[in-house]
């Protein structure tokens, strides 16, 4: 169980550990111990949103090994092809880029900077268009270090990375945060400044590359981008923003830069272009950002740009110079306890470098000679790669653009404190949907399918509840750590000497609600077996990946099935058999071994709870239906029914905080479902999580 205490005496227990801390070592705990202004106790309480976009971290590169979270330990990480060596393997074995190298695989391996600080600053890895689509390969995932390096392999632990693994365990940390897309910087910061990279054309666009990242750049000829961006819809709507940055260093991550308006706004003598410009293209540093906060002048949107060496982009910067940038803005936020008590920090990172991670994000049906392989009840023309804009990316054409890998967010306010974790799928633009929630000011640039697919940030907090936290030892400082690492030369990190599974802590963490009600059934359609997937909800869509066991070296089928919709995904013919592997949002998975003809099973839910199994003999002959808890210790069953016969099994999945994991077998067939029932309260992660990550399948 996870130790809770009220606020005010966790900060006294901390002081007595904190010892000889850096300057800013206390931001954290000065964020903690500020009340949240609970004027109203809904969204409305919010009155200013802060949002930090570092670079080029995945999650699992950062919080892999982290409890509580989707990491390492997935027990239901994806199939991958078969490799020699490795028949049965997950994406967490993958082959080294060499051929005839050793290792010959090679599983996500830790950066241990306990014997070699140096490693805080490992060579970079690539990440273009095409280098990434390559690695994603439309789902398949198995051959990452091919196009990404084998050093994209490599990992943080919390050893490694003490400020991130203390901020998260402040507050509450995203594990199903995507980035917008398999692109680089600008492209990706787009989606949070804009809602989109303009994939149809229609100004200037698609931006697939970082071209149009400076104020003078312009290498398609066309002077910029010409789509309506979200400050200006600010501006429109009488809401107040600003930018905070260095020009002279700002890592040319402002993709402001590349618009048409803005380049001409410097220099307009029109006032409100001269207001856009001041806003957006001037120099406002941390310091500036403090005194606003000081003087109660913070505007109610803001961004911040870090300079190149504190952006913890690989190779440029480091984590630990991330974690003391990341505390300087927490210092400044802070420094007016009246303005932090209505104040949300979001701190993302804008894509992936070409760190790996295991998750498949979710992503339209995959287009193939002429084939979808899946579908979808969203309308999704718009997320298609159709604008070739060279000879290297015209090899993409038909690709979805994303989502793309899993980054980190951290959600950091007076209403998300707790060491919680969010397990709701977002991507960049669930920032502006938080915008649009607060605020009331549309994004019209945010496609169908994301709108539907990925939520508005909403569900990481609690505007009501009193807040609690979980319980650290001390809190780490920054200020020296990134000094000493700014000094560092990126390095080739050392790959081990055999392959080893990378090893998630284990343990619970608190847990964030989800809107997820999702059911997948072997039903008949049009004379023969098929697999529906069903989804109860009223406000998510849910991504499903279907992985035929037997085609891995295929994509997998992607069905995007509306809340309160249902599609059906085909089986073999009666009589045959299938090995079928299905994976889902918030930990759901089904997997069918064998016959799909023999029973069918679904989950009966009443008031937010799984109340029993309900299992039908499909057959024309009796079944003796064996039923087995292969995670929490339930007792085994066994039921006969006769044929057409069926019957509700109940369950209690009280000891286990809603998590199940059954597998039902019979005459052939064995059926195995695992997922989360939702009740709309915080719950605890999966108490079967952590370990080992799984290098090859279990059955």
């Amino acid at each position: 169980m996870v130790m809770t205490q009220d606020r005010r005496s966790f900060i006294r227990a901390l002081a007595a550990t904190a010892g000889a801390a850096s300057p800013f070592t206390p931001a954290i705990a000065r964020a903690l111990e500020i009340d949240a202004h609970r004027r109203t106790g809904t969204l409305q309480d919010v009155a200013h949103v802060v949002i930090l976009t570092q670079e080029n971290r995945s999650f699992d590169h950062y919080f892999g090994t982290m409890r509580g979270v989707r990491g390492f330990g997935d027990r239901f990480a994806i199939p991958a092809a078969p490799l020699p060596g490795a028949p049965q393997r997950t994406v967490l074995v993958q082959p080294n880029e060499f051929a005839q190298a050793e290792p010959a695989l090679i599983a996500p391996f830790r950066l241990d900077t306990s014997t070699d600080f140096r490693l805080y600053r490992p060579l970079g890895t690539p990440h273009g268009f095409t280098d990434s689509q390559a690695a994603w390969d439309n789902g398949r995932m198995g051959a990452w270090p091919h196009s990404k390096r084998n050093h994209a392999m490599a990992h943080f632990t919390r050893e490694d990375l003490p400020f991130q693994y203390a901020l998260a365990e402040a507050f509450t940390l995203c594990d199903a945060y995507h980035c917008a897309l398999h692109l680089s910087t600008n492209p990706n910061r787009l989606y949070i400044w804009t809602g989109t990279h303009d994939p149809l054309a229609k100004g200037n666009g698609p931006a697939i590359d970082n071209g149009y990242d400076t104020l003078d750049a312009d290498p398609r000829k066309h002077g910029g981008y010409a789509w309506t961006t979200y400050p200006e819809r600010l501006m429109a709507a009488g809401i107040g923003f600003q930018i905070y940055q260095d020009m002279a260093d700002n890592f040319s991550d402002n993709p402001l830069a590349g618009f048409r308006r803005y380049r001409a706004a410097r220099t307009a003598s029109d006032a409100a272009e001269a207001l856009l410009a001041r806003r957006t293209m001037t120099t406002r540093s941390l310091d500036d950002l403090k005194q606003d906060v000081m003087d109660s002048k913070l505007p109610e949107v803001s961004w911040i740009v870090a300079p190149a060496a504190m952006s913890e982009h690989p190779g440029a910067s480091t984590p630990l110079q991330g974690a003391d940038y990341t505390a300087r803005v927490l210092d400044a936020l802070t420094a007016n306890p009246d303005v932090w008590a209505r104040t949300v920090l979001l701190i993302n990172f804008d894509e992936n470098d070409g760190l790996f991670d295991h998750v498949p994000p979710p992503a339209p049906p995959a287009r193939v000679e002429g084939r979808v392989l899946g579908g979808t009840t969203i309308p999704a023309d718009d997320e298609y790669h159709a604008h070739s804009q060279g000879a290297e990316d015209a090899a993409y054409l038909g690709r979805p653009y994303g989502l793309g890998m899993r980054v980190p967010l951290y959600v950091v306010s007076p209403w998300s404190v707790g060491g919680h974790v969010a397990s709701e799928v977002f991507d960049h633009t669930s920032v502006l949907r938080f915008l649009e929630a607060r605020f009331g000011v549309r994004e019209p640039n945010i496609s169908a399918w994301r709108r539907a697919v990925c939520g508005d940030l909403t569900s990481c907090f609690d505007f009501r509840a009193p807040d609690t936290v979980s319980f650290m030892a001390s809190l780490p400082g920054t200020t020296q750590l990134s000094q000493r690492a700014a000094r560092l030369e990126e390095i080739p990190p050392p790959l081990p000497a055999r392959l080893t599974a990378p090893v998630q802590e284990s343990g619970l963490r608190r847990r964030r609600p989800t809107p997820y009600r999702l059911d997948a059934l072997l039903t008949r359609e049009d004379g023969r077996a098929a697999l529906r997937f069903a989804n109860h909800g009223t406000e998510r869509a849910a991504v499903f990946h279907v992985h035929d066991m037997a085609r891995l070296h295929e994509a997998p089928a992607r069905y995007t099935v509306g809340a309160g919709q249902e599609l059906a995904h085909p089986l073999p013919a009666t009589g045959e058999t299938a090995d079928i592997f299905v994976t889902g949002p918030n930990g759901f998975h089904r997997r069918l071994n064998g016959r799909a003809d023999v029973f069918s099973a679904s989950l009966v839910e009443r008031a937010g709870k799984a109340k029993a199994l309900r299992i039908m003999n499909v057959a024309t002959v009796p079944q003796t239906i064996a039923i087995t808890d292969r995670a929490y210790g339930a007792a085994p069953r066994q039921i006969v029914l006769q044929p057409g016969a069926a019957r509700s099994v109940p369950i209690d999945l009280a000891a286990s905080h809603g998590w199940y994991d059954w597998q039902i077998a019979a005459g052939g067939q064995s059926w195995r479902m695992a997922g989360h029932v939702e009740d709309g309260r915080d719950s605890f992660s999966d108490p079967a999580a952590g370990g080992p990550g799984p290098l090859e399948l279990s059955r």
